[in-house]
Order: C-alpha cells, then sequence, then structure tokens
C-alpha cells in the first residue's frame, strides 16, 4: 500500500500562508485553530549575510508517533497507508498529544474541549484528490504531496 507524505522545501516558501488559508477553508476551522503554521525564523546572520526562513509546522504524520503512543484513549492512530488520524469522538482532552508532539502540529479546541491535527485530508486523498495545502494553492511551489 502506497504510504502518504507531505513534503515541504522551507529554502523556497517566502511566507504567503495560502496553505494556512486552504486548510482552514477546507476543514472549517474555527478562530484560533491551525493544523498548519508558518512560522517566521530570522532575520539572523549566517556567514556574513542575512537569513530570513519560513519554517511550516504541520503533521509529519510520524511512522511511530509520539502522540498516538500517549493517548489515553487510542483516539489517535497511524492508517495503513501511513496518515495519522485523529478520532476527536474518542478525544477526552487530556493535551498529552499536543505536549508530546515534537513538532507543535496538535491544536487544542478550547471550546469542543478536545485536541486536533492535521489528517493530510484523509477524505480527498481517498478520493484521489491532493490534500487542500499541497492543491496547487502555494504560491511558491514548495508543498508536495508524494506517495512512496
Amino acid at each position: 500500500m502506497n504510504q502518504y507524505k507531505l513534503v515541504i522545501n522551507e529554502e523556497v516558501c517566502w511566507g504567503c500562508r495560502t496553505c494556512e488559508v486552504a486548510c482552514k477553508q477546507e476543514l472549517d476551522l474555527p478562530v484560533g485553530i491551525q493544523l498548519i503554521k508558518v512560522v517566521e525564523d530570522g532575520p539572523r546572520e549566517v556567514d556574513g549575510k542575512l537569513e530570513f526562513l519560513f519554517r511550516v509546522h504541520v503533521c509529519q504524520h510520524c511512522e511511530d508517533a509520539p502522540c498516538a503512543q500517549v493517548c489515553p484513549e487510542e483516539a489517535i492512530k497511524r492508517k495503513d497507508d501511513g496518515i495519522v488520524v485523529l478520532d476527536q469522538d474518542k478525544c477526552v482532552g487530556c493535551r498529552l498529544c499536543v505536549e508530546e508532539c515534537p513538532y507543535d502540529a496538535i491544536a487544542f479546541d478550547e471550546d469542543r474541549g478536545v485536541a486536533q491535527k492535521c489528517n493530510l485530508c484523509v477524505e480527498r486523498v481517498d478520493r484521489g484528490l491532493l490534500p487542500a495545502c499541497a492543491d496547487n494553492v502555494c504560491l511558491g511551489h514548495c508543498i508536495d504531496f508524494a506517495s512512496f
């Protein structure tokens, strides 16, 4: 079975944040919840030159997902295709996954009392489409969706 993953080239990202907008629109996310975040890194001096990068924080769909390992309700699972999904109906809002994620990629919805994370737009992928953030919205063309 194919394994899916986002491939992000941060070297060419210029921080347009269209990936953030596409995600919020696709999932109808409330204010304050971001499942993909573009974070400014810099400016800083590197080899005598100023460097300014944008870092993209998004779930990496880890093979041994630390968020899934700490979830006491087993609400987070890695599917056979490599996509790590969170079942919000099972989430009890303990926030252990939020704290454990090394990529700062899990949000907590205070109003609903549940965690939320990128699921690579699994419903779209199951229909043969790209995740919203990778579906030709990135102006810098730095987000690709790969299967291997």
